[in-house]
């Protein structure tokens, strides 16, 4: 168990860390590069048997993400309990348009933090990734929600470690591009169906994306 002392301390480093990042990424003048990929609109609206519908989000929400480009969809199969998609892109986060946690938006929407982990998910044909597993609430209404970070050669499931590497590559690379992707699904059908149906739908997915997030 941690004591209120080790937390405080932790909190504060990470919290300097968090403020250093800022003046490093503003204090780097030189600009980063045009980088070649497709617009999220033209992300496939069919994905094996899986069929989308766009979900467009309102001005404000946009806004307040600040993202460059992005794509929500709802993807279902003929019946079967959907699976929503949202991937965000920013093409600089230099200038404090950076990618929202969804442990920070899903609370501020209403819904209530059940449990939080990692999932390891080994799409065909790739390398396993790891991403966030996360089981939100609203009253008797259940969602399972994974997402992850991508972008610039990386697929991070850790908000931390995401930000240590977007300094690192600002440094390195002068880039720090990005993005977030975020699928939720109801869990009418109990958690395991549904972390299923998201790997599933995962392994469809994933083989997609370096098209539109630059490596």
């Amino acid at each position: 168990m941690m004591s209120g002392s080790n937390l405080s301390l932790r909190l504060w480093i990470v919290a300097a860390f968090l403020l250093g990042s800022i003046l490093v990424l503003r204090g780097l003048s030189h600009g980063e590069p045009k980088l070649l990929r497709q617009p999220l609109a033209q992300f496939p609206v069919a994905l094996a048997d899986w069929h989308g519908s766009d979900l467009p989000l309102p001005d404000r929400m946009i806004q307040a993400a600040g993202v460059d480009d992005y794509v929500s969809r709802i993807y279902g199969i003929g019946q079967q309990i959907p699976i929503g998609l949202y991937v965000g892109y920013y093409g600089s986060q230099r200038t404090g348009d950076t990618i929202h946690s969804p442990k920070n938006c899903l609370p501020g929407a209403g819904w209530e933090p059940v449990r939080a982990g990692y999932l390891t998910i080994s799409p065909p044909g790739g390398a396993p990734i790891e991403v966030n597993e996360y089981l939100v609430a609203k009253g008797a209404d259940k969602r399972l929600v994974l997402y992850w970070y991508q972008g610039r050669g990386r697929v991070i499931a850790s908000e931390y470690a995401g930000k240590v590497w977007m300094v690192v590559d600002a440094i390195r690379l002068h880039r720090t591009d990005g993005a977030l992707v975020r699928l939720v699904t109801p869990v009418d059908d109990g958690e395991a169906n549904a972390q299923e149906r998201l790997v599933r739908f995962v392994g469809q997915l994933y083989p997609q994306l370096n098209r539109f997030i630059p490596n």
